[in-house]
């Protein structure tokens, strides 16, 4: 299996920049964002039909696009290169699901669903990646920080279900940014993802944090084999939902009305630099003819080690707040 390289301790990004808020009363659990330039796109965890919100760059509602499909637990969007907005409907804080689902929704409020089946049992998942042709990535929410990143095994059925292969694991580590519900342990809790224009480079967030990986040939999984750009995202509430601007900007808000759309300006640019960087010293560091071959993937478990304190504190309260937090219906 694919093991995903740990993440840094500390990187160098700008501090959010606050720009708008998010006033209207219906937007009060989003869980998930995209941008295409002319709007910002929002969508719920919650309700009994796929909503989701059209917003201008000052955070008003200009419309909604329905469809009176019936989602479980959508937790992450993501806008495909044909304007398609795909929800991930992949939430169950139980692990008790026997399928999780996509939905493919057109502007005009078409939808297609895409049932989809785990190979090894049922996760909590709240993030969603498209790559460049358009295949998604679900990767999971974990508590020990080593979540897993799953695909199709094949090409998409509707209604299916499709099986989903396990091509990978990320495995995260605490930081000391302040926020999310759950005090450090959520630090390490993925939350949402996001790919920018042109698919060079994927963001993966936490309650705290975003982890920007380089990705110039469009591929998810060498980027996620790559050292990320870790941006601080302080003091959300309960950040979930984050989106790549066309022009680089990280756009990331939490749940709760009134929550603040904030924006890292440059953030692609500064992960795509890195990436630079990396690929220089990574073709410095090539074993000539003779050397060890390196140690394979199956070598490396990527699970950081932690405080066995930390991680028992960390299980009791994502689990108190697992519980609160159960989709009403």
């Amino acid at each position: 299996m694919l093991a995903c390289g740990v993440l840094p301790a500390s990187a160098q990004a700008s501090a959010p920049e606050q720009v708008c808020s998010l006033a209207d009363e219906r937007l009060d659990e989003v869980s998930g964002l995209a941008a295409d330039g002319d709007n910002w796109y929002a969508v719920n965890d919650g309700g009994t039909s796929i909503e989701i919100f059209v917003l201008g760059k000052d955070c008003s509602v200009r419309g909604v696009i329905e469809n009176p499909t019936d989602p479980y637990d959508v937790e992450d969007m993501a806008l495909a290169q044909d304007g398609t907005l795909w929800l991930g409907d992949t939430g169950d804080n139980r692990k008790r699901r026997d399928t999780v689902a996509l939905h493919a929704v057109s502007p005009d409020g078409s939808s297609t669903l895409y049932r989809l089946t785990y190979p090894d049992g049922a996760h909590d998942a709240e993030a969603l990646l498209l790559d460049r042709s358009g295949t998604p990535y679900i990767i999971t929410k974990n508590v020990l920080g080593n979540s897993v990143v799953y695909r199709p095994a094949g090409p998409l059925t509707s209604p299916g279900p499709t099986p989903l292969e396990n091509v990978g694991s990320l495995a995260i580590t605490t930081t000391d940014t302040p926020g999310g519900p759950v005090g450090p342990v959520g630090s390490m809790l993925v939350t949402g993802a996001a790919s920018n224009a042109d698919s060079t480079v994927f963001a993966v967030r936490t309650y705290t944090d975003a982890y920007l990986y380089p990705a110039p040939d469009g591929d998810v999984l060498a980027a996620l084999r790559r050292s990320p750009v870790r941006v601080p995202l302080p003091d959300e509430q309960q950040g979930e939902a984050i989106a790549f601007d066309p022009d680089g900007s990280l756009v990331s808000v939490s749940e709760g009305v009134g929550s603040p759309v904030r924006i890292v300006r440059g953030a692609a640019d500064l992960a795509a630099t890195a990436g630079q960087n990396t690929e220089s010293e990574e073709q410095a560091a090539s074993p000539s003819a003779g050397d060890p071959a390196p140690a394979s993937d199956e070598d490396s478990s990527g699970v950081p080690v932690l405080p066995g304190i930390a991680i028992a504190v960390g299980v009791a309260a994502v689990l108190v707040f697992g519980v609160g937090k159960l989709r009403r219906r």
